[in-house]
C-alpha cells in the first residue's frame, strides 16, 4: 500500500477540519490514497471533541478578543489550544485494516511515531495511554481517533513552544481536573520541545517526516481539486457554523 505525505502548510480550523474528512471520503471511495499530513493552525485556534460544550470548556469571549478561531472536531478527546507558531498537528487517514482493531494498540502504534520522531531529536518520550506522549511525565502531544465507515482517522500535536498563561486564558479546566493530578495549576502538566531541547522547528518537521514514513511505501503529494472543493464545502457548511460547533 502507498502512502501519500502532504508536508506541512497552515490552514484555518474549519478547513483542516474540511480537508481530514475530505481526505477520509475520498480514501472511502478509493479515489484519494492513505494519507498522512503535517500542518498547522492559521490564525491560532482552540479545537474541542465531539462531544464536549463549547461553553464548558472554552472562553469563547477571550478567543474573539484575542483573535483566536474555535472549531469542533469529528474526534472525540478534550479540547486543545493549537497555537499558529507553538506546534505542528499530524493527521493519519487510511483503511481502518491497516491499523490494529485495538483502539489501544492504533494509539500506542500511532504515537510511538511521535515518541520515534522525539528519539531523533535526542528527547526522550514515552507513550501513556490512552493517547498522550510524556517527556519527564508532562504531556507533549496528545491525539484523538475515531473509525467511521471503514476508515481511521487520527490526528494530534506536537508542542514545539507553549504559551501557558495564554493557552490557560482559552480554555476552561475545571478545578477537580487539577486536584485530580495532585497538581498546583494545569500548566504544570504541559511541556513542548523548546524546554526540553535545542532543536529547531525545522528539525522537528524533519523528524516527525521520517518517523511517520519509516517502514512506510510513500509519494510526496499534495492535495487535489476536488479534495480542496470538498474541503471548502464542509469548512463553510459544518466546521465554520455556529449550529455545529456550538451544539452541545
Amino acid at each position: 500500500m502507498r502512502w501519500r505525505f502532504v508536508d506541512f502548510e497552515y490552514w484555518s480550523a474549519a478547513m483542516n477540519m474540511g480537508i481530514d474528512e475530505a481526505v477520509c471520503e475520498g480514501v472511502k471511495k478509493g479515489t484519494s490514497p492513505p494519507t498522512i499530513r503535517l500542518y498547522g493552525w492559521k490564525p491560532s485556534a482552540v479545537s474541542i471533541g465531539a462531544f464536549q460544550s463549547m461553553n464548558e470548556e472554552v472562553d469563547y469571549r477571550n478567543c474573539v478578543r484575542l483573535g483566536v478561531d474555535v472549531v469542533r472536531r469529528r474526534t472525540g478527546g478534550g479540547a486543545v489550544y493549537h497555537d499558529q507558531l507553538g506546534e505542528v498537528t499530524y493527521s493519519v487517514i487510511c483503511p481502518e485494516d491497516l491499523v490494529p482493531v485495538d483502539i489501544n494498540a492504533a494509539y500506542r502504534e500511532v504515537c510511538g511515531r511521535i515518541v520515534d520522531a522525539l528519539a531523533l531529536l535526542g528527547v526522550k518520550g514515552v507513550f501513556a495511554p490512552v493517547n498522550d506522549v510524556l517527556v519527564d511525565g508532562k504531556k507533549i502531544s496528545g491525539s484523538a481517533q475515531s473509525r467511521r465507515a471503514d476508515i481511521f482517522l487520527q490526528h494530534g500535536t506536537l508542542l514545539l513552544s507553549v504559551d501557558k498563561k495564554r493557552m490557560f486564558k482559552l480554555l476552561k479546566v475545571p478545578p477537580q481536573k487539577v486536584q485530580d493530578k495532585r497538581l498546583a495549576s494545569p500548566e504544570e502538566r504541559i511541556t513542548s520541545l523548546r524546554e526540553v531541547s535545542h532543536a529547531s522547528r525545522e528539525e522537528a518537521l524533519k523528524a516527525m517526516k521520517t518517523a511517520f514514513l519509516k517502514g512506510r511505501t510513500w509519494d510526496e503529494g499534495s492535495w487535489r481539486d476536488d479534495e480542496i472543493a470538498r474541503a471548502r464545502v464542509l469548512a463553510e457548511q459544518r466546521y465554520a457554523s455556529r449550529d455545529w460547533n456550538f451544539s452541545r
